[in-house]
């Protein structure tokens, strides 16, 4: 999925906080009771399609809604509204057996012709789905109703009310780990049909029902008493919308689980920290990245585009601006993941070695370069402390001069995705599912709609095609590891840093994992003694 921009999310957070009134007291608004209930803090986005499974770039709302299959909390593949699956010979034909007891919130039987429902709503050309393709598009006839070609998914087949039947184009190893992913959910086509703000008051499958949305206050959720694996423990998920500083809100007991920002986290990692016991720690399946869009003038040389890199110092821009708390990326794949390659040969930072790139490409030198917008998810003429720190590094180890350009936070993908950006893009990708081809054909291979820098090599697409449907893990891997190489010498990102995840839990929650990839956690989580 997309990385989102912390920076500029806590950006825009504060400035809503600043304009809002604390929300302590809407405990009493809640009129639930709160020692039944796990509490957070969060926002919101007015754009209406970030909640909608066919068209977010996130993971999705995992509480309310649920798919075929599953990730646990230890990134086990689990059945879900599927009981079972069988597999053809050939590896290209899936038979999913739908639990019986699987109902809708409203009661409803969850049946095959709603997952075919489902699927068929998010990959429409009415949907305008970014994301329908890159995680059903194997299916076949996915393409062709995507484009308008057709009005049905051909490769979807119901066999009776709990039966459904999938054919891909090719068998994939990883087929079914992207049916984790939120633009496989079911979603009921009354409750879709009902009105454009559908999302706030969903009728979906999974383990809590979204029971009431009060903008700037809260968001709260039930647990589903019917659902098909079990009741959850929790009676209760509270999300305080825009409350404050969730450190503060944890030491005062608001909330019960809280992300420690940048500046909380050398306190919460000295011992004597009286919190330090409660805190867990992990490293992200993520990796953060800027584009350079290869088809716009001076990033179509790849000299231009290596002495950008090249002229890059991770290492100080960990120490100085991040605080140390994240590692260094030379490629693609984040640490944890299959694939990632410590013999990776990266580009190194090296300031007369980038002068000497820019001087050999076909610009001849900084001040023979068109002028360089670099495309930011922000307010205003705001420029954040990551981005201020590139520029000034590419400023003063090239001489180049580079334009910053603020899109609106909650609509930046929609104009990325429609190429509405400059020459440079801030970027990022955590991982949907653990497997290499999530980052690599995902965000590479020439016509995946992630390659945002629209980026060619007919070698990197031929290596990848046969990587998808290579049965052997150890070579599956040696290939995926080759093309991350290709990826990295032709520079078509300059990759920056895989991030570090600091939680704070209470004591009092039990069950609580973490875990790198989005997992409906609550329904294995439990209460004691709050």
């Amino acid at each position: 999925m997309q990385k989102p921009n912390k920076l500029h999310s806590i950006l825009i957070l504060l400035a809503l906080v600043v304009s809002m009134v604390a929300i302590a007291s809407s405990n009493q608004q809640l009129d639930v009771p709160l020692n039944q209930a796990i509490v957070y803090s969060g926002g919101e986005t007015p754009n209406l399609r970030m909640y909608d499974p066919a068209t977010t770039y996130g993971s999705g709302d995992k509480r309310a809604f649920s798919g075929l299959v599953a990730f646990d909390p230890h990134l086990n593949l689990t059945p879900d509204l599927a009981e079972q699956w069988d597999v053809s010979a050939d590896g290209m034909t899936y038979t999913f057996h739908l639990r019986a007891n699987a109902k809708f919130h409203d009661g409803r039987a969850v049946t095959a012709q709603d997952v075919i429902y489902s699927w068929e709503r998010a990959a429409s050309p009415q949907m305008q789905s970014d994301t329908a393709l890159t995680y059903l598009g194997d299916i076949i006839g996915a393409e062709e109703m995507a484009s308008g070609q057709a009005d049905h998914i051909r490769g979807l087949k119901a066999l009776d009310e709990l039966t459904l039947q999938v054919t891909i184009d090719a068998p994939k190893p990883y087929f079914l780990l992207k049916l984790t992913y939120p633009t496989a959910f079911v979603v009921d086509k009354k409750n879709v049909e009902s009105g454009e703000d559908w999302v706030r008051r969903p009728n979906g499958t999974g383990p809590y029902r979204l029971s009431k949305w009060k903008s700037n206050e809260y968001m709260l959720y039930e647990a589903n008493q019917d659902f098909y694996l079990g009741a959850p423990s929790i009676p209760y998920v509270v999300v305080k919308l825009y409350a404050g500083d969730d450190v503060r809100l944890f030491e005062t007991k608001e909330v019960d689980v809280a992300g420690v920002g940048l500046y909380d986290v050398d306190r919460m990692l000295d011992p004597t920290e009286p919190l330090h016991t409660q805190l867990i720690s992990g490293v992200d399946l993520c990796t953060d990245y800027v584009v350079f869009d290869v088809t716009k003038p001076p990033f179509d040389d790849i000299n231009v585009r290596k002495a950008f890199t090249m002229a890059y110092d991770r290492q100080r821009y960990i120490d100085v601006v991040l605080r140390g708390q994240s590692l260094p990326a030379i490629g693609i794949y984040p640490p944890g993941l299959p694939g990632f390659n410590y013999a990776l040969k990266g580009l190194p930072f090296d300031p007369n070695q980038a002068r000497q790139l820019l001087k050999q490409s076909k610009y001849g030198s900084a001040e023979n370069l068109p002028p360089i917008v670099y495309t930011n998810g922000g307010i205003g003429s705001y420029v954040s402390a990551d981005v201020a720190a590139m520029i000034n590094m590419w400023e003063e180890n090239l001489g180049v001069k580079i334009i910053i350009e603020n899109i609106e936070y909650n609509y930046y993908y929609e104009q990325i995705y429609s190429g509405n950006h400059g020459q440079i893009i801030s970027g990022g990708w955590c991982a949907d599912y653990p497997d290499p081809e999530n980052f690599a054909d995902v965000l590479f291979h020439s016509k995946s709609g992630q390659n945002h820098g629209h980026y060619s090599n007919p070698k990197l697409d031929t290596l990848l095609e046969s990587a998808r449907v290579e049965q052997d893990v150890t070579q599956r891997i040696a290939m995926y590891q080759q093309a991350e190489q290709i990826i990295v010498d032709d520079a078509p990102v300059m990759f920056t840093t895989h991030g570090l995840s600091f939680q704070l839990v209470q004591p009092y929650v039990k069950g609580y994992v973490f875990t790198p990839i989005d997992v409906p956690i609550e329904r294995y989580m439990w209460l004691e003694g709050k």
